[in-house]
């Protein structure tokens, strides 16, 4: 026979929750930290982001100039979701670009643009 289930909540103690609280509170830096440096490595490979092929980046080894050199990215965009849109399917923007359209066309993901966009917020 099993004891019957409690409706109290249970109780976690005070230092307990403390120590919860503040590794969650530690972890945020650490995961954009993460996203950053991710997001840095997939803009400077050549197979994946190549954003360098076409943009001069902080940073970044033989910049190409066909784009704008990537700098001061926060202000120009201070909406996250314009740089998404941008790298998403830069055409809805501008039908005469030739940035490829990474999302569209699946060369790079969701969660890649993402990243992506977190590192170029960073300069």
């Amino acid at each position: 026979m099993t004891a019957p289930l409690s409706t109290k909540p249970a109780r976690i103690p005070t230092f307990a929750l403390a120590m919860l609280v503040g590794a969650a509170i530690s972890a945020g830096p650490a995961i954009a930290q993460s996203a950053v440096a991710e997001g840095q490595k997939l803009a400077f490979d050549r197979g994946k982001g190549n954003c360098l092929t076409c943009h001069e980046i902080k940073g970044g080894d033989l910049p190409g100039s066909i784009g704008p050199a990537l700098k001061d990215i926060k202000t120009k965009y201070p909406d996250r979701n314009e740089l998404v849109a941008i790298l998403t399917d830069a055409t809805k923007r501008n039908p005469q670009t030739v940035m490829p359209p990474f999302g569209r066309n699946r060369i790079l993901t969701e969660q890649e643009i993402s990243a992506i966009v977190d590192f170029l917020q960073t300069l």
